[in-house]
């Protein structure tokens, strides 16, 4: 039986050079569909039951993130339920993944993925519950639906929101998000209950959904990076963040979240608004009162790894993070979590995974809660 590898499936990506019956496969990493972005794959192998694969990416080394491929093991999965790592390296120019299927069938991805139609599930799952409106916002230029959970009472004072997926490959900003609002729903959970007692959430659980069908990793269905169209979004560009960016000025905002997953850093931590000229010492102070009140709650969330200061500059206000700090003058940060493992904590078999973003989306409704009482 030959080998067979494909990737027409939601959010599927990668290009075959050369797939040999003895398990010898090349391979490159595909663009973005319209942009010059190169890092997300994921696709699935038949025919290779024990055959010891030798799977080259050939143009890891051009990729986006280079770095990320450092220190970093791929994922595999017979079921697309459970995921695990499998030995990968890098020379530099080509990774490397060697793995022998127990299983006539095998995927493999950059991250564990997160389907559309898991997406959907989450959204109807939610809506079931009496303290939850489902709200469309509008359609993508692929025309998805760009929907928002409104969760707890509308007319409440204070408005947090959160997003996630603005890059649509970094799939476990969404788990996070499928944690957090387990956690708002769960009558058990003392911090969800009380977190609606303070508060309103305004939940974007995926930003891009072109993108992440179309199996992208940064980019919409424009090639637009829309964490860089914050300052002048537009309906033909990008109408994910104009309809949700619409949408805040109408409602308000009181606390933001923009979940992401960065490429490079085996770290969770967060980046803050701190460049703006306009930050204020109060600011400073409240934006330090969440980090320590979230290393906390969780021993996975750090503050001696991150990105560091960075200077003010004309691009400063397109992104997320500052431009809602600028606009409503709020707490709000950018939430990054790993690709590859968490160096301060470990896990040989999975990695960093869906699993434990959602546990940590489950916690940080810890830190939520002490920024909506100290305000």
């Amino acid at each position: 039986m030959p080998i067979k590898i494909s990737h027409q499936f939601d959010a599927g990506a990668i290009e075959v050079v050369r797939a040999d019956h003895s398990g010898a496969i090349d391979l490159n990493i595909r663009k973005d569909s319209h942009a010059d972005i190169t890092q997300w794959f994921y696709f699935r192998v038949q025919g290779a039951l024990g055959t010891p694969l030798k799977m080259r990416f050939l143009n890891a080394g051009s990729s986006a993130y280079p770095a990320g491929w450092e220190d970093y093991q791929a994922v595999a999965s017979y079921d697309r339920e459970t995921w695990f790592r499998v030995p990968t390296s890098f020379d530099g120019q080509v990774m490397t993944i060697n793995h022998a299927p127990e299983y006539d069938s095998v995927y493999y991805a950059y991250f564990e993925p997160y389907s559309w139609e898991r997406h959907l599930a989450l959204l109807d799952s939610a809506q079931m519950s009496p303290l939850v409106r489902q709200v469309d916002l509008g359609s993508t230029i692929d025309g998805h639906d760009m929907n928002m959970l409104v969760i707890g009472d509308p007319e409440a004072e204070k408005k947090v929101w959160v997003i996630a997926r603005q890059h649509p490959g970094e799939t476990m900003a969404e788990w996070f998000v499928e944690g957090m609002v387990e956690a708002l729903l769960d009558p058990a959970n003392p911090f969800g209950r009380q977190c609606l007692n303070e508060a309103v959430f305004y939940v974007v659980p995926n930003m891009n959904p072109d993108g992440s069908v179309r199996g992208n990793l940064r980019t919409n269905a424009t090639g637009a990076n829309l964490n860089r169209e914050w300052l002048n979004p537009t309906m033909a560009r990008s109408p994910e963040v104009f309809l949700v960016k619409q949408k805040m000025l109408e409602i308000g905002c009181d606390l933001f979240l923009d979940v992401h997953g960065d490429e490079g850093l085996p770290y969770v931590f967060v980046a803050g608004s701190e460049s703006l000229p306009t930050f204020t010492k109060e600011q400073a102070a409240q934006q330090q009162r969440f980090i320590e009140d979230f290393k906390i709650a969780s021993p996975d969330f750090q503050d001696e790894h991150g990105y560091g200061e960075s200077p003010y500059t004309e691009e400063t206000l397109t992104m997320g993070s500052p431009h809602i700090t600028h606009a409503f003058g709020c707490l709000s940060l950018t939430l990054e979590l790993p690709f590859k493992d968490n160096a301060n904590d470990p896990d040989p078999e999975a990695g960093w995974s869906g699993a434990r973003s959602a546990e940590l989306g489950k916690a940080v409704l810890q830190p939520v809660l002490q920024a909506l009482r100290a305000d």
